[in-house]
């Protein structure tokens, strides 16, 4: 008897399909109709610049946090909150699986804003210079897209408000404190200056590099600079380090296995004409493989040690720590991928959903994928009023806020679907429970 009751439930869910197909369309456009109001877009904006102009670097966004936090608590919706010191995990829906993730990052970065705006940065040497403001802003967009809405909810929906991705690892910190244990699968976007609004782009499998930080201190003999037969140069000895580090790409990797070293800090010296006793350089190195990220930093290790010992020189060699840990490639699963692509043309519209190339940029996005299906993905703010605009990481950067309402649909859209995709055999579809 329960074997024939679960052929007919297979069934009906099987007869289904083609009218939650539809719904499903027609949900996403809603979504989009709903946080394009003139009331909910300026709620938006009114949020995203109270962050930007008191922005936050990774683990002390607390003010960050007691705005998502009075967000939250106006909406109605439950959180965890401390979680990685300053994140906030928020959950809506049902409280049963199944259970999906949206993620923001909350940071800032240690740069001063050169654009001149009524709400520019009001922290000396601090700047919302990469629109984690606007993810922020986007998440607590989509929670209020989800709470007009949860009626449609057949599961729960985990809003991880996340700090320090900023080369800090939050990401890492939210997986370890175990708030996502029950988590199935989870969805992150990230703003894209250079592409045009109302686009999306992403692809299947690798998207981002792992990254990996490295510094060294190397140490000869200070003295006049007029008699370098008396002192063991070490300005010379990582001049020759830096130049050295650079053929591990051009001659030791595969041209078609994409990798980069940069050494991007040279700091030795403070005296024209006084040779000084140690200099510090510092980079990172990236690669799409862990083999490869693995092989380049003990290259790095022994080219720096090496061409020190030439030089008559002494080095020691640090790599990523708990503060800086490395972080693994970005890899998006196949399965979230084709359900992007449907979900996003569905928002935007089929021509608007792009595939794109991999990028040596990194994000911590993917620790979640290590331990559980992840979907990362750009959204593009691009527009004739900003036709050329600045990049990520710019003390010019602007974010286009009319990307807001995108973002917000695109998450919530991403969300519910997959709770309505996924719902096991013989669970109700049509039954309200109550919320968390």
């Amino acid at each position: 008897m329960n074997i024939l009751k679960w052929v007919f439930t297979i069934l009906i869910v099987s007869l289904l399909k083609p009218q939650i197909s539809i719904g499903v369309s027609e949900i996403s456009q809603e979504f989009l109709e709903f946080a394009k109001k003139d009331g909910v877009f300026d709620w938006m904006v009114g949020i995203r610049r109270k962050i930007h102009e008191n922005p936050e670097v990774g683990y002390e966004e607390f003010e960050t946090s007691k705005i998502i936090r009075e967000e939250l608590d106006k909406l109605g919706i439950f959180y965890k909150h401390p979680v990685a010191v300053t994140g906030v995990v928020g959950f809506i829906g049902s409280g049963e699986p199944p259970f999906v993730g949206l993620r923001a990052d909350m940071d800032a970065l240690s740069m001063q804003e050169m654009v001149e705006w009524k709400h520019k940065s009001k922290v000396p040497g601090k700047m919302h210079a990469c629109g984690h403001d606007g993810h922020v802003t986007m998440l607590l967009g989509a929670a209020k897209i989800l709470k007009n809405h949860t009626h449609l909810l057949k599961g729960t929906v985990v809003l991880v408000f996340q700090p320090a991705e900023e080369g800090g690892g939050g990401a890492k910190q939210v997986v370890d404190s175990g708030s996502l244990e029950n988590l199935k699968a989870i969805f992150g976007l990230h703003v894209s200056p250079g592409h045009p609004l109302g686009q999306a782009f992403s692809r299947s499998g690798t998207l981002l590099a792992g990254s990996g930080f490295f510094e060294a201190v190397i140490t000869g003999k200070g003295g006049h600079a007029a008699i370098p037969q008396h002192s063991i140069d070490p300005i010379l000895a990582a001049s020759n380090v830096v130049v050295s580090l650079q053929h591990l790409v051009s001659r030791e990797a595969d041209p078609l296995d994409s990798q980069v070293v940069t050494v991007a800090k040279f700091h030795g010296g403070g005296a024209f004409n006084v040779i000084p006793d140690s200099v510090t350089i510092g980079g990172t190195f990236r690669a799409f493989s862990k083999e490869s990220f693995m092989q380049l930093r003990q290259r790095i290790e022994e080219v720096i040690i090496g061409q020190a010992t030439v030089h008559r020189c002494n080095a020691t060699v640090e790599f990523s720590t708990k503060a800086k840990p490395f972080f693994p490639a970005t890899i998006n699963d196949d399965g979230l991928h084709r359900h992007f692509q449907k979900v996003a043309g569905d928002v935007l519209g089929v021509e608007n959903v792009k595939e794109m190339p991999p990028l040596m940029g990194a994000e911590d996005f993917s620790f979640y994928q290590e331990v559980m299906p992840g979907y990362f993905y750009f959204i593009g703010m691009k527009n004739e009023k900003n036709g050329n605009p600045a990049s990520l990481h710019s003390p010019f950067f602007e974010l286009n806020e009319d990307v807001l309402p995108y973002g917000a649909a695109m998450q919530s859209a991403l969300a519910v679907t997959y709770l309505l995709e996924n719902q096991h055999p013989g669970t109700p579809v049509s039954e309200d429970h109550d919320e968390l």
